[in-house]
């Protein structure tokens, strides 16, 4: 068994809404097919694949159903935390039930909690953005509360993984939707935790359209690794 990771997989969103990201560049034409030419190429049945959030365009529950479908129907399970993006999202429980009413079996919610996988202790949560300056550029929001939130979550999701991992903080990879720290923003609570905890490895998506970064780059003592799908050409990446 092995561990993938990919993010911003942007699905339509229903037969409601049908959202192209062609209007993105070309990089984005026919994403959705290459998405699953290239998942079936690389990951087979008993791999788990953490997905970082931005899975579908979808406004509600409903309305993603056809999407998780799709994703349900690719190999291995599918480990998946909330982007900004998805306004379908709901509690952990009402999408477990929503799944069981779906015959949807292979998705799995990280939210607040961990798993363990392949000697890796997975762990993780949203995120947010760097800098209230950053995100009054998109949102209308209390930075400050969101941002106390999503530490709080990733600090409980670190505690379990911890626990499911001995104690050995090395054998734990957390994966968020914003990176902790990019482009000169630094998320610091959510850096604090990974920091008082000893987690050195993280994982992200949401950035697009920016291709120059390394794969892999430090800050302070956590190393972070782009998982978005159009950074990676839209081919899961194994984690190591």
């Amino acid at each position: 068994m092995s561990v993938f990771a990919i993010a911003d997989l942007h699905l339509p969103g229903g037969g409601s809404i049908n959202k192209s990201m062609d209007m993105f560049g070309p990089r984005w034409q026919d994403h959705t097919s290459r998405i699953d030419k290239n998942w079936r190429a690389v990951v087979d049945g008993g791999d788990t694949v953490v997905v970082g959030g931005d899975i579908s365009w979808a406004m509600t529950l409903d309305d993603a159903l056809d999407d998780l479908r799709f994703l349900d129907s690719l190999p291995g399970e599918k480990i998946i935390l909330e982007g900004n993006h998805d306004y379908w999202w709901t509690t952990k429980s009402k999408l477990e039930s929503f799944f069981g009413k779906n015959n949807i079996e292979t998705l799995r919610i990280l939210r607040g909690n961990a798993y363990l996988r392949d000697g890796f202790a997975i762990c993780g949560t949203r995120g947010w953005f760097g800098t209230e300056a950053a995100q009054n550029r998109a949102f209308d929001a209390d930075f400050d509360k969101l941002v106390r939130r999503e530490a709080e979550r990733l600090r409980k999701s670190v505690t379990e993984a911890l626990a499911l991992a001995d104690g050995d903080a090395s054998c734990v990879r957390a994966f968020t939707h914003f990176p902790a720290a990019f482009g000169g923003d630094a998320c610091e609570p959510i850096l604090d935790v990974l920091r008082e905890t000893g987690v050195t490895q993280l994982y992200f998506g949401h950035v697009h359209g920016v291709y120059d970064y390394p794969p892999t780059y430090e800050y302070g003592t956590v190393f972070h690794s782009s998982i978005a799908a159009d950074y990676l050409s839209f081919i899961p990446r194994l984690i190591r």
